[in-house]
């Protein structure tokens, strides 16, 4: 395996994710604000660091997930000076290969059952309770992050969109639409690829509570010492059992099934069109979402 490089970021601070922990509460923010927060892989891969060092800390009882600046995540990175799609990092998520001296099918099924499916099913496991702190863009796979959590609160201002259909993609490698939302919600939010706002995420129960933009982090951290004062085995157990109820609804399996109509979405635009992505670009995403 290869050990990760050192990627270049843009944040205030250098690290693509930063840690702190508040009492019974660890803080894990993304820390690309120049970019809205977009998920390169050594963000990536950070937040996956994060995260494992939030299960093995005794002292922490509840996780929260944050964004720095105006954006939660408008998602994977798919065009900034920061992007590392081709680069090696150890790999932690399964056992497939490493992608980066691979081409074509072989490279991006490898890569993406690593560092979207797997990670996020991983993420999704972890034992303690994780708060999504949502405000501005939550777009793609800033969904994939924000739908691994427990719990999503968030502010006035957020919105919500997974407008890869767009790129002639049945939406993010995390498929969970249909257990997040009701199906026919489902199938508008990907048909139309159109942001819905916090209200409307709170109204078919994809968010649990919504609050003003400036009370954002405060109330996150509310609910979050509010749950922390819960035994730290019940949490586990009582987590567990909703996840596996969920397993047992067909998530799991759903995904799988998804995560292959997805990558034949890939290749078929990497025949027809200019690549993997339909020839998308930023710019040409915003267009289309504006126009």
């Amino acid at each position: 395996m290869s050990a990760a490089p050192e990627a270049p970021d843009d944040g205030a601070d250098d690290a693509p994710v930063l840690y702190e922990r508040r009492g019974p509460v660890a803080l894990v923010t993304m820390n690309r604000p120049r970019y809205r927060n977009a998920q390169n892989s050594a963000m990536t891969y950070a937040l996956d660091g994060a995260f494992y060092r939030a299960a093995e800390d005794g002292e922490v009882k509840v996780v929260v997930l944050a964004g720095a600046g105006a954006h939660f995540s408008a998602g994977h990175d798919i065009g900034t000076p920061g992007r590392d799609a081709h680069l090696p990092f150890e790999r932690r998520a399964g056992l497939w290969w490493d992608h980066s001296d691979k081409q074509g099918a072989e490279s991006r099924y490898a890569r993406e059952s690593e560092v979207y499916l797997g990670m996020c099913r991983r993420w999704r496991e972890l034992p303690k309770p994780v708060l999504a702190s949502v405000q501005g863009a939550c777009v793609a796979g800033g969904l994939m992050l924000a739908w691994v959590c427990d719990l999503i609160v968030a502010a006035d201002d957020a919105f919500f969109a997974d407008p890869v259909v767009r790129m002639g993609i049945p939406g993010v490698e995390y498929f969970a639409h249909p257990w997040v939302m009701p199906p026919r919600i489902a199938k508008e939010f990907l048909f139309t690829g159109d942001r819905i706002d916090a209200r409307r995420a709170y109204e078919i129960g994809m968010v649990n509570r919504v609050v003003p933009r400036p009370e954002l982090e405060q109330r996150t951290f509310e609910l979050a010492e509010h749950i922390a004062q819960m035994p730290r085995l019940g949490l586990a157990l009582t987590k567990r059992a909703v996840n596996q109820a969920e397993d047992l609804q067909g998530m799991h399996a759903g995904m799988d099934s998804v995560f292959g109509l997805h990558h034949l979405a890939h290749a078929h635009n990497a025949e027809v069109a200019a690549d993997s992505l339909g020839g998308m670009d930023v710019a040409a995403m915003k267009k289309q979402a504006e126009g």
